[in-house]
């Protein structure tokens, strides 16, 4: 053997070099990383308030869901004017009648504050419990993005008064179409945030 040729004994690891950091480097990525933290924090809080927010509206699909699998039940059908005149309640922004002159007397309390039918008529927003016929309509389609039929109220209306042989004499397409429009408005009614 050969004195001159070296042997496996002899090898030595080769020495790594250092690991690299993943850390950024500089000011302007740990910038960047906070801005990035911050709004994906943001964006998530803001979704957790709309989702805390849409509680009434999930609620309400889910009775819904619950009316329909029951649409030839008369029950059912006269609670869809109910199931709407609550959800249009739980809406953040409905104000109840008179809710305004509590806020002006509790800001003025020397000022005596007359509530009278002739002085609530103009002044004050009207509570959804308190629509009826045309106004009712025009509520409902304010707050909708989608059209709406032009004699929804007077439909529900109907289902809610009408004798029990009229509500019988539905055809299916009819009941299942209010369904649908009930459905479709508490879906898509606007809540002003």
């Amino acid at each position: 053997m050969n004195p001159n040729v070296p042997s496996i004994d002899q090898l030595q690891e080769i020495a790594l070099p250092a690991a690299v950091s993943y850390a950024p480097q500089t000011w302007g990525w740990w910038a960047l990383l906070a801005l990035l933290t911050v709004t994906v924090l943001l964006v998530s809080a803001r979704r957790y308030w709309q989702w805390r927010r849409d509680r009434y509206r999930r609620e309400a699909l889910l009775r819904l869901a619950q009316l329909q699998k029951r649409s030839d039940d008369l029950n059912a059908l006269r609670e869809l004017p109910e199931l709407l005149k609550r959800t249009a309640l739980s809406m953040p922004a409905a104000q109840p009648v008179g809710a305004s002159l509590l806020v002006m007397a509790a800001q003025h309390p020397t000022t005596k504050v007359v509530d009278s039918p002739l002085s609530r008529a103009g002044s004050l927003p009207q509570s959804p419990a308190a629509l009826g016929k045309d106004d009712w309509q025009a509520f409902l389609q304010r707050h909708c993005k989608q059209p709406l039929p032009a004699n929804f109220s007077q439909q529900l209306s109907l289902l809610a008064y009408a004798p029990d042989a009229a509500l019988r004499a539905l055809p299916n397409e009819q009941r299942q179409q209010l369904f649908d429009t009930c459905k479709t408005w508490v879906e898509h009614h606007h809540v002003a945030a």
